[in-house]
């Protein structure tokens, strides 16, 4: 194993890390849970844009603790 290929997976899983501490990969756990789940057949999936735009209109009716 060469260092270059050590640093490599060292950045992945930062990057992994980051996006997952951000909330980045919620549309990838939506469209997995949503594939996986037998209930949500009758549901199409949203759309990417669908998601984050459903998912900030939720925040805005039901404000938590968030930093911004």
């Amino acid at each position: 194993m060469t260092v270059s290929v050590v640093v490599r997976a060292g950045a992945r899983r930062v990057v992994w890390w980051v996006r997952a501490l951000m909330g980045e990969d919620a549309y990838d756990k939506y469209a997995t849970h949503h594939a996986s789940c037998e209930t949500n057949a009758a549901h199409p999936i949203m759309t990417e844009r669908e998601f984050w735009r459903d998912q900030t209109d939720r925040q805005d009716k039901n404000p938590q603790g968030r930093c911004c």
